[in-house]
């Protein structure tokens, strides 16, 4: 008999890591398991909750027919009937006779609870006491369960919860190489847009300016036998627009890379773009206690990030004081905080008012996302805004941090 037993329970613990390692199905596996385990242990009725970890509750997952329609419509609270309880306590519950007994029980109309005399309770729990659910047997008729049942239910829980977080981490992955083909291919139309906007610059502006130097530097070695006084005046416009066109170059350049990032790092690099981006009629303070010489993987996007801070400023929050502030919270981390105290906005309708800027703000928050860190931002009409950006110090760069 003994032999048996233990033959109907290898079976069920070998069919379900045939199917955890052939599929990433969970229903499969969990409507598989349900009925394998009632066929070793001699039960009526098998209910699988799953721990929602977003809305902090166990939902039924996986049952047997008849109760198979109930899935995902049937939510208990952490701490609510049995199946709440072996959750909030991680351990197994036994009851032989008259649950109503039991504080614990909670009776669901849907699941005909007085039809069933005994049950046993284990919780889904993984290697890493990650808590992923609870399983539950019901018999119609009295049944005595035994460790030896508790035990058995105990592997198939623990292989259950081993594939759930298999599960669970493979659609995690999935959803974090999604992301990064969107990441990636907003960074290649960021640079498309960057590279258009640098070739009419150039175009409108430098390459203009040298087309009127040409012309006016013809003149003058048309006028300066015959008029020499007009030809100074022609050379003198076109000395004007030599210095209009380095400019232009310059600005385009600085855009692209600042040298001051480079020459003299993080904190002038920035005071500098303040003074070139908001100019004057800004209250613009800057404080810095951080690490001389970090990583430029780091300084380049707190850069970028300031940098696009401070373009909304100058377009969406009128003349105002403006806080940036660089530190330090640790020796392994560092915050910069870009507080304006413009107009501010209404973030639940940001996305729909404002596409072009909610886009930047995308782009700050996946550039940040990119090396480790966390990009926060918080606004109210008429109380300004706040970015927030933490960066682990020894993370490594994983992308390129410098597309915008």
């Amino acid at each position: 008999m003994e032999l048996t037993r233990a033959q109907a329970e290898n079976r069920v613990l070998n069919r379900i890591i045939e199917v955890i390692f052939s599929s990433t199905d969970l229903d499969r596996l969990l409507a598989l398991t349900s009925d394998l385990v009632l066929e070793a242990i001699s039960g009526d009725t098998c209910f699988v909750h799953l721990y929602d970890e977003t809305r902090g509750c166990l939902v039924l997952r996986a049952a047997t027919e008849p109760f198979d329609e109930l899935n995902g419509k049937i939510e208990l609270k952490i701490g609510e009937g049995i199946a709440g309880w072996v959750a909030q306590h991680r351990d197994p519950v036994v009851i032989r006779d008259d649950k109503r007994a039991d504080p614990r029980y909670k009776y669901i109309p849907e699941l005909e609870g007085d039809r069933f005399q005994s049950l046993v309770s284990v919780p889904l729990v993984t290697s890493t006491g990650r808590l992923t659910g609870v399983v539950n047997i019901h018999t119609e008729q009295r049944r005595e369960f035994t460790q030896e049942d508790v035990e058995f239910l105990e592997h198939v829980a623990s292989l259950v919860a081993a594939a759930i977080e298999h599960t669970r981490l493979i659609k995690e992955l999935g959803a974090k190489e999604r992301a990064l083909q969107g990441i990636i291919a907003r960074t290649i139309q960021t640079q498309e847009e960057e590279r258009r906007r640098v070739a009419t610059e150039i175009h409108d502006g430098v390459t203009q300016h040298l087309i009127s130097i040409w012309y006016r530097l013809n003149a003058c070695e048309r006028l300066l036998e015959r008029d020499p006084e007009r030809a100074a005046k022609e050379l003198e416009s076109a000395k004007g627009l030599v210095d209009d066109a380095l400019d232009e170059a310059r600005t385009a350049i600085y855009q692209l890379r600042p040298s001051t990032l480079d020459d003299l790092g993080l904190v002038p690099a920035v005071e500098a773009l303040a003074s070139r981006t908001l100019g004057d009629g800004y209250d613009v303070s800057i404080a810095a206690d951080i690490q001389p010489d970090l990583p430029a993987h780091l300084e380049t996007a707190l850069y970028r990030v300031a940098q696009e801070a401070m373009n909304n400023i100058r377009k969406h929050a009128g003349l105002c004081r403006v806080e940036v502030t660089l530190e330090s919270n640790s020796p392994n981390e560092l915050v910069m905080r870009v507080v304006d105290h413009g107009r501010g906005f209404d973030p639940s309708a940001y996305h729909a008012d404002r596409p072009d800027t909610s886009f930047g703000l995308l782009g700050m928050s996946e550039r940040v996302d990119l090396i480790g860190g966390r990009f926060s931002m918080t606004s109210s009409p008429s109380h300004g805004t706040t970015i927030e950006v933490t960066l682990p110090i020894e993370t490594q760069p994983t992308g390129d941090v410098d597309a915008a």
